[in-house]
C-alpha cells in the first residue's frame, strides 16, 4: 500500500473544511474502502496521550473509493487560533488492522468574520 501521506491545513477557527482521500494501492490501483471504517482524529500533540483529543467526521463514500474528511464549525470552535494541531485519518477493518492514510498539521487562524 502506498500508505501514509501527509497533508498540512491552514484553517480559520469555527469554519467548515472538507478534504476528500483517494486511497491507492501501490500500484496505483483504487484502494476499495469495502467493509472499512474511517477516523478522523485531531490532537494538540502527536503520541498515545493528548492533553485536547476530538474526532471529526470521516465518511466512506458509497462506491468504497474515497473518504470525505470534514472539520465542522462545531469541532472548529474548540481549535485556539494561533496553535497547530495533529490529526490522522486512518481505516480499520474492524478487526485488527488499522491503517494511517493521511497524516498532517492544522495550523488555525483566528475567524475573519468574528464569530
Amino acid at each position: 500500500m502506498a500508505f501514509p501521506g501527509t497533508y498540512n491545513i491552514n484553517y480559520y477557527e469555527g469554519d467548515t473544511y472538507e478534504f476528500i482521500i483517494y486511497p491507492k494501492t501501490a500500484n496505483g490501483a483504487v484502494y476499495s474502502l469495502e467493509n472499512q471504517t474511517a477516523l478522523f482524529k485531531i490532537a494538540n500533540s502527536v503520541g498515545p496521550s493528548p492533553t485536547f483529543s476530538a474526532s471529526a467526521s470521516a465518511i466512506i463514500d458509497a462506491t468504497y473509493s474515497y473518504i470525505t474528511c470534514k472539520i465542522s464549525p462545531s469541532i472548529g470552535r474548540s481549535l485556539v487560533a494561533g496553535t497547530t494541531y495533529y490529526y490522522d485519518v486512518q481505516i480499520s477493518n474492524g478487526v485488527e488492522s488499522v491503517y494511517t492514510l493521511l497524516k498532517g498539521t492544522i495550523s488555525v487562524t483566528a475567524d475573519v468574520t468574528g464569530a
